[in-house]
């Protein structure tokens, strides 16, 4: 039976002789690693890369330069309220431009699951659900979550506020709440001045953070959920 790490600290851990044939790393920091004659053959790697040498040769430009999400990939972290501005509206616009080609490609695509994966019903829910933990409660003062919305799957044992997790929204009640909740992020960062925001606000699950932090996770939860949807609907 195959093992499953979850949420452990294994820094500084050293592997040797080690199988790790077909083994899946998700939300997975090897800052700082080094991987030394090692095997790598039909490996794929998706995620955030600086400073990658391979057999010697630093091919961190290269890979960039083919990216296709490069630079909005390097852009979800702006100290700015500008930069912030600037991402967001180009995930509003790459989000516009997948849910127009599912509204064309039928109704089924919407509760379709590749390899065990969410729907896209699903993951909508799930970002409800991010919205309303990074910006909703914490920076607008919400009191509770909405109840359509999906927690990670580890996390849905905790009692969120608010939340119902035998809610089956259909696609258009998904759709209604996800775009009051772009609404009012759409106008707070319109508004807001980055050094009027508060040092630190309090996160459920997470503890105290920047309040910064809380606009950065909303865009990286935008970005990284919508190539999931794209690979796994192939609508494009």
């Amino acid at each position: 039976m195959p093992e499953s790490f979850d949420d452990r600290d294994l820094s500084e851990s050293s592997f040797w002789g080690v199988q790790l044939h077909r083994a899946t790393f998700r939300d997975t920091d090897f800052s700082d690693s080094t991987f030394f004659h090692v095997f790598l053959k039909n490996v794929s790697i998706d995620g955030e890369i600086n400073n990658l040498v391979i057999n010697g040769v630093d091919v961190t430009d290269y890979v960039n330069q083919h990216d296709r999400w490069w630079p909005l990939r390097n852009n979800l972290a702006p100290d700015t309220k500008e930069g912030i501005a600037e991402s967001w509206k180009a995930l509003g616009k790459e989000w516009s431009k997948l849910l127009g080609l599912v509204s064309t490609a039928g109704p089924s695509v919407v509760h379709q699951s590749v390899n065990g994966e969410w729907t896209l019903n699903q993951t909508l829910r799930h970002l409800i659900f991010a919205m309303d933990k990074w910006f909703m409660l914490p920076v607008l003062g919400q009191h509770s979550f909405s109840a359509i919305g999906l927690p990670n799957t580890s996390s849905q044992a905790r009692p969120w506020s608010g939340l119902d997790l035998n809610q089956n929204p259909d696609f258009e009640e998904v759709m209604a709440t996800r775009s009051d909740q772009h609404k009012r992020f759409g106008e707070f960062i319109s508004e807001m001045r980055i050094e009027g925001l508060p040092e630190t606000v309090a996160i459920e699950e997470n503890g105290n953070v920047p309040a910064l932090m809380c606009l950065h996770v909303v865009l990286e939860e935008e970005f990284e959920h919508l190539r999931y949807m794209i690979r796994d609907l192939a609508v494009e």
